[in-house]
């Protein structure tokens, strides 16, 4: 399949220089840093077998690791002139665009998986040899959807412009917004008691929360589905502009 072809050779580029790997080993290490290390937010002194503060801090972390991934994945295409060479391919613009979308998916997924050493670890803590396991299902997925929308997003943002930089720049600011936004802008005064609550589930965070809760709820399944499809959309018709 041609987008199998795009995956592919986005992949290849990844782990054929220290990119791949470094996303990889940085996420390992702030994190096992903050759980493990400092004193306000390691575990030890949390006093429950939880990964509750890992949970809390990985969105962070992927508002600037995700869009760091993504940020050359067009821009570079259109400032090196290899995205005319793409056009004269068999290729439709929403292949190019999903074969770069997954392959930053996959990535992210080599990113995620090793962290689930710190579920043995916090069992292996735990005074009863028990952990929350549907709540911490529940969270992975939560944090794979938050992925998910976040290199959508991102993927965006660089298909509006031809420099990596700005595209890494305008990507984080509008993960920021998207998930942390309308939280702070619910908060405000003027919409307690009132808008606050539909003004909070617009924004990520709302949606991560509930799925972290362990309950699958339709609502946030199609909330992330549609956020993810109406970016890679915009990113067509931008291809299509081009």
């Amino acid at each position: 399949m041609p987008m199998l072809s795009i995956c592919k050779k986005e992949l290849h580029q990844f782990f054929s220089s220290l990119t791949g790997y470094i996303a990889i080993i940085l996420f390992l290490l702030v994190n096992g840093v903050f759980l493990f290390v400092l004193k306000d937010s390691n575990i030890f002194d949390f006093g429950y077998a939880s990964l509750d503060k890992f949970f809390e801090l990985a969105p962070w972390i992927f508002i600037f690791l995700v869009p760091a991934l993504a940020m050359r994945s067009l821009a570079e295409e259109f400032k090196t002139g290899t995205f005319e060479i793409l056009q004269t391919k068999p290729l439709s613009k929403w292949q190019i665009v999903t074969g770069k979308y997954f392959s930053i998916l996959i990535v992210l997924l080599f990113v995620i998986v090793p962290t689930f050493i710190y579920i043995f670890t916090v069992k292996s803590l735990s005074a009863t040899g028990n952990i929350d396991s549907g709540g911490i299902t529940g969270s992975y997925i939560g944090l794979f959807l938050l992925a998910a929308v976040f290199a959508a997003i991102s993927l965006c943002c660089s298909s509006f412009t031809n420099n990596a930089v700005v595209a890494f720049l305008v990507s984080a600011f509008v993960c920021l917004i998207l998930y942390f936004g309308f939280n702070a802008i619910s908060k405000l005064p003027v919409f307690l008691g009132k808008a606050d609550y539909y003004i909070e589930m617009i924004g990520i965070d709302f949606h991560y929360r509930s799925i972290s809760r362990g309950l699958l709820d339709s609502r946030d399944l199609l909330y992330f589905v549609s956020i993810i499809f109406l970016f890679l959309l915009i990113t067509v018709q931008n291809l299509h502009k081009r």
